[in-house]
């Protein structure tokens, strides 16, 4: 009976993940990632330069599912964030394989297990793990980019002063710069060659990402076609600023290496200690999640834990 169970199970999710790759092999065509694109633009009230007709058109065919999720509270930043993180998908489509997953999970503990509370449990911690993998996501790429950026201001300010335009240089750090400096200055670019003002297309480039260097530099871009003056020099000492910060930073990860490693350490030495007593002797600690009182201890112990290993991680992140 069991395996019938399993099989079935299996069997369902193959299909189910049958079907998902033939909607993404439709959803990786030129014209779906046209739309895609238009549709985020338009969904976000403070990007610039697109008439509000067209912007009412583009939102009326936006599917009913992903206006419900941009109404919601939870779910209203989802898209914005999936694309601060680079990830090519919808929020419909993060939600909905993120329920898979948790489901499958769920269905799997419980038939193999035979424990709500245990698949309850796994449920959860599998639920958690697409928000927590976006996160990472995002920091990475914020990194990434913060990494990457000083060079490409150096390469404008030398296109610059070899006498090219600022669009020549911008173009450049699109075709040159590895990604995502390259894939958001590319955009700029392509915006540009359809009618938008530079200013305007490098400010919608602060949606698309985070980054205080990157709001810097629209800001002094927009200050100078404005006022003027030497676009040059103001994005050579930009980009001599950030690294002096990068530097910075990376001293201070050094100095905070050992809190790190010490918030590390006490976070996982419980979890470890509590699963090697289980496995050497399983009576000594049955108690604990056999017993009312033992449960509320565990519990206890769990938001203590995360207290001091919070406390910890406040203590040693440094923002510079």
């Amino acid at each position: 009976m069991l395996s019938i169970v399993v099989i079935t199970f299996v069997a369902v999710f193959f299909l189910l993940f049958a079907l998902y790759l033939g909607v993404s092999a439709v959803r990786t065509s030129p014209k779906y990632e046209l739309k895609r694109r238009l549709q985020r633009l338009a969904k976000d009230s403070s990007a610039q330069g697109m008439p509000e007709d067209l912007r009412a058109e583009i939102i009326r065919e936006i599917p009913p599912l992903d206006k419900l999720l941009g109404s919601l509270p939870l779910t209203r930043d989802l898209d914005k964030k999936l694309d601060h993180a680079g990830l090519e998908i919808t929020a419909s489509r993060f939600l909905i394989l993120a329920a898979l997953a948790t489901g499958s999970v769920f269905v799997l503990t419980l038939v193999l297990v035979k424990s709500f509370w245990i698949a309850l449990l796994g449920c959860i911690i599998v639920s958690l793990l697409p928000f927590a993998f976006l996160h990472f996501k995002i920091q990475q790429r914020l990194e990434k980019f913060t990494e990457v950026f000083p060079d490409a201001l150096t390469m404008i300010s030398r296109s610059l002063r070899a006498g090219h335009s600022f669009t020549s240089g911008i173009q450049l750090v699109g075709e040159e710069i590895q990604d995502p400096v390259g894939e958001l200055f590319r955009t700029a670019y392509e915006q540009q060659l359809l009618g938008l003002r530079i200013t305007e297309s490098l400010s919608n480039l602060n949606e698309r990402i985070d980054s205080l260097d990157l709001r810097f530099f629209t800001t002094a871009i927009a200050i100078n076609n404005d006022v003027g003056g030497n676009l040059s020099d103001i994005l050579e000492n930009l980009a001599t600023t950030i690294r002096e910060r990068l530097k910075i930073r990376r001293q201070v990860r050094v100095y905070t290496a050992q809190g790190r490693m010490t918030g590390y350490v006490l976070g996982a030495l419980p979890i470890f200690t509590f699963v090697i007593f289980n496995i050497l002797n399983p009576k000594y600690e049955s108690l604990l999640y056999k017993e009312t009182k033992g449960l509320y201890v565990l519990g206890l112990a769990v938001v203590l834990q995360l207290v001091g290993f919070f406390v910890i991680r406040k203590i040693i992140k440094i923002r510079i």
